[in-house]
């Protein structure tokens, strides 16, 4: 795996051996960042379920402000502290927290942080035919805290396998969605574009 494009376009990025992590490929982090354009320039990222950090990397090198990177597992995080290293990306945009994505989201939003790109690619869940999806993706939407975490007019990426059928919860609209292998890429916004702060 690599970092497609930007000042460290090109730079190898390590993924930890085993089951518990399914880095996002190249050709499909392409498709996502190609059609995402200039809108990672300048943006605060918040990338869940990290794993190896690529998303995070990605946005970083193609000229996001700011990214906070969630992964649960230790070994993990010191994955991706290894890879933004490797990269010659600078550090300090960066910040790798060691924490479920759900605890994650419900205190972020407490903290009242805001980010303008939130990037979500979890463990794909099974078929769900004839019954709603308990996948971490469905999980990640159905989430209270998790709208509130969208700056004005920011962008939700989320993946998850073809098999698994998520459903989208009121409050959410589709605005594309990549098709690769088995994977899907939904970009989403809330349904409403007043800021909540300000309504």
């Amino acid at each position: 795996m690599r970092i497609i494009g930007g000042i460290a376009g090109g730079r190898l990025i390590k993924v930890p051996k085993g089951l518990g992590v399914r880095p996002t490929p190249d050709l499909v982090r392409q498709a996502i960042f190609n059609s995402l354009g200039d809108r990672v320039n300048g943006a605060t990222v918040l990338e869940l379920f990290g794993g190896s950090g690529a998303l995070s990397l990605e946005c970083l090198s193609r000229g996001a402000r700011s990214a906070v990177c969630i992964e649960k597992s230790g070994r993990h995080a010191a994955f991706i502290k290894d890879n933004l290293r490797q990269s010659g990306l600078p550090a300090a945009p960066l910040q790798v927290r060691v924490q479920d994505a759900f605890a994650a989201i419900a205190q972020l939003a407490a903290d009242g942080r805001r980010f303008d790109l939130i990037m979500a690619d979890p463990p794909y869940g099974e078929k769900n035919l004839g019954r709603r999806s308990e996948s971490f993706a469905q999980r990640t939407l159905d989430d209270p805290h998790l709208p509130a975490l969208l700056a004005g007019g920011g962008l939700l990426v989320l993946g998850h396998a073809r098999r698994d059928t998520v459903t989208l919860p009121p409050g959410w609209e589709e605005r594309k969605a990549l098709k690769h292998g088995d994977s899907v890429f939904r970009m989403l916004q809330r349904a409403t574009a007043t800021d909540p702060e300000t309504a």
